[in-house]
């Protein structure tokens, strides 16, 4: 076995997107700072109404999936293909833009706190023209796994503990992505695998966590070397911790707002074809 570490550190920056909601933006806030199949990592926590009622109104993607992961709060899903999901604690929204969708996500709440992560994940150029797709995974949907240092809720991905595989919510991606939110108990020790070969980063984002006695640094990616497995241990008050790993796709990025091809071209079409009235044709 070979136990992953900390290479870099990407400290999530205070931002603002869709109407004026305020995130903390680690992946994604320039090109140099992505990982592959990974594009962008938004981090949303407010109990002040004024950072998140605004919402998202209507806008556009081609070319990559969004995951939404709500762990406070509830949101509202409308898109062009009809289709209307309600966020709500412990709940994901899974989209595929494809070749094109159109949709909004709006908060339903005037009041209380709204948390949760978003994360954009790239399509190879095989699939980025396939039809857009979108799953509403209620928290019931999402397997639990519980171990003595902790618990760990599988988004997505497959994972083999004690010789007894488990599988998320989703599998089957190009990318084999691997997305668990982990639990860590104070004091506690929790070792996974993870694939070698793919790109991986943790998200620490409540109580305090180490990994060969380096802390991950809180609000920030915590990008990690190769190696098949991660061994953490949680702070006197525990930890919760995300876990995003995937297979890199290895392909050029070309990027225009919420737009993500492989060349500057086909970028140019799609902005043509949302002009055109094309783009979800």
């Amino acid at each position: 076995m070979t136990e992953r570490t900390i290479e870099r550190v990407i400290p999530g920056a205070e931002t603002s997107d869709g109407a004026g909601v305020r995130i903390k933006r680690s992946l994604g806030q320039q090109p140099s700072l992505r990982l592959d199949p990974f594009l962008m990592l938004d981090e949303f926590g407010s109990s002040d109404a004024a950072d998140y009622i605004a919402g998202f109104p209507a806008h556009p993607h081609r070319g990559f999936e969004t995951v939404t992961y709500m762990i406070e709060g509830h949101m509202l899903h409308e898109d062009h293909l009809g289709n209307r999901g309600d966020l709500r604690n412990g709940g994901v929204q899974w989209m595929t833009a494809g070749r094109g969708i159109i949709h909004s996500e709006m908060p339903q709440q005037e009041a209380g706190t709204m948390r949760g992560f978003q994360l954009w994940l790239n399509l190879p150029g095989a699939e980025k023209m396939t039809e857009a797709g979108y799953r509403d995974i209620q928290p019931e949907q999402i397997p639990e796994i519980e171990l003595a240092g902790g618990r760990i809720k599988l988004i997505a991905g497959v994972l083999t503990l004690d010789g007894e595989e488990h599988e998320g919510a989703v599998t089957g991606r190009s990318t084999d992505p691997l997305i668990a939110d982990l639990r860590l108990a104070p004091d506690a020790e929790l070792s996974l695998p993870v694939p070698t070969g793919h790109n991986a980063m943790l998200y620490l984002y409540e109580g305090d966590a180490n990994m060969a006695d380096l802390a991950l640094r809180r609000s920030a990616a915590n990008v990690l070397g190769d190696g098949d497995r991660i061994s953490l241990r949680g702070g006197p008050s525990g930890a919760r911790v995300m876990l995003i790993a995937g297979k890199p796709i290895g392909e050029p990025v070309v990027q225009y707002g919420p737009f993500v091809m492989n060349t500057r071209e086909e970028i140019e079409q799609a902005l043509q074809d949302y002009r055109d009235g094309r783009l979800t044709a």
